[in-house]
């Protein structure tokens, strides 16, 4: 890393909503030292995100922007990710962190594998946070507050370049889930991609009805809540659909399914059973509403310190703050890739490698806390 002016520096790559956002949340955390350095392709959205506080300066030179970063992170749309990889591999240094945001995993992962040099670090990431509106001017520090963001390392990611992320995502006031590129692609088919398919074909079935005219003078909230994305960004939704084909066509099937049940019903009267349905919908989002599922890894990971670790891993080091809170790491999530035995034995997951590795930092960093105390202590006992 190039340390010339004295600071830490992350890179991001892309500084539209997303990127920008990041920006916005790590300039917020006011982490000592740190240089957040944006480049855009547009080089107006670069220097705009340098007059809107995103970044602390904007280099329009894609290479020259990546050159002494600790981390750098990809905010691109997904069909732009392998050309950057191609474009910033030549410059990056050994040990350094790389990440992305994009929504799908699989081949982001596949990717980064073909393009990064073997002593790069990459862990996949997505967080689950956006609008149907893109673009700086609608970035904002909260974005990012109480949602899930999905890490997905690659196999040879090191335990430090994880804790990096992961340092990152508590620094943006995120969930962490670890989570399988492949698994990672079904399940956001199911609950973000899905969502946005079906609210374009509601939309274009209407909208293409001569009767139109009449219906949109009557669309009201019910109807503007379930076509909201269908504003999306066309060149972002095209990156999904093509990334993850399979799995979307899986869950649209299994939507045209529920379709036609519900059509069976209406058509048989069989509104017992249909009263029935609403019930238990109503019931069970509701209660997601109140408290959606969380897996046990996020509980634990969810007690790392963020703005501190953030920092030490990126120039080495132990974690700082939140001794109390991050102790009680132990039972960390699900590992990517699973663990496996050997000669008997089961070897200890990634997940678990690094809560050791972050409970062992903190005992030690407590330790000299509670020594440097007594230090003082006996001071103040000899002044008196």
């Amino acid at each position: 890393m190039d340390r010339s002016n004295g600071k830490k520096r992350i890179t991001i790559v892309g500084t539209g909503l997303i990127g920008g956002s990041l920006g916005m949340a790590l300039k917020a955390a006011r982490l000592p030292g740190l240089e957040i350095v944006g480049h855009d392709r547009d080089r107006g959205n670069a220097n705009q995100a340098a007059k809107s506080g995103a970044i602390d300066r904007a280099e329009h030179n894609l290479q020259r922007a990546v050159t002494g970063a600790g981390m750098v992170i990809i905010a691109v749309p997904i069909l732009s990710v392998r050309e950057v990889m191609q474009q910033i591999a030549p410059e990056l240094a050994e040990g350094t962190v790389v990440t992305d945001t994009t929504s799908t995993k699989a081949h982001v992962m596949r990717w980064a594998k073909e393009a990064l040099p073997e002593y790069i670090n990459f862990v996949g990431g997505h967080p689950m946070a956006g609008k149907e509106t893109t673009g700086i001017a609608y970035a904002e520090a909260s974005l990012f507050r109480g949602k899930a963001y999905c890490i997905c390392p690659a196999v040879d990611a090191s335990d430090t370049a994880v804790k990096t992320v992961l340092g990152l995502v508590r620094v943006v006031d995120s969930e962490p889930l670890f989570v399988d590129p492949e698994e990672h692609d079904i399940y956001a088919g199911a609950v973000s991609h899905l969502p946005l398919m079906m609210s374009t074909a509601l939309f274009s079935m209407l909208r293409a009805s001569p009767a139109w005219n009449d219906m949109g003078m009557m669309a009201s909230s019910g109807f503007n809540d379930v076509t909201r994305l269908a504003v999306s960004d066309p060149a972002m939704s095209h990156g999904i659909w093509a990334t993850n084909r399979d799995a979307l066509i899986h869950w649209l099937e299994r939507m045209a399914d529920e379709l036609r049940r519900f059509r069976d019903m209406l058509q048989d009267a069989q509104d017992e059973a249909l009263l029935e349905t609403f019930l238990k919908a109503q019931i069970e989002r509701e209660a997601f509403q109140r408290q959606p599922p969380r897996r046990q890894m996020e509980a634990a990971t969810a007690k790392v310190d963020s703005g501190q670790a953030l920092l030490s891993m990126l120039v080495g080091g132990a974690l700082a703050k939140n001794i109390q809170r991050a102790k009680q790491l132990p039972e960390l999530m699900r590992q990517a890739p699973g663990a496996d035995e050997k000669d008997g034995k089961r070897r200890p997951t990634l997940a678990e490698r690094i809560a050791e590795d972050v409970r062992r930092d903190l005992e030690k960093l407590e330790q000299k806390r509670g020594e440097k105390q007594i230090d003082t202590e006996d001071e103040s006992s000899n002044k008196t």
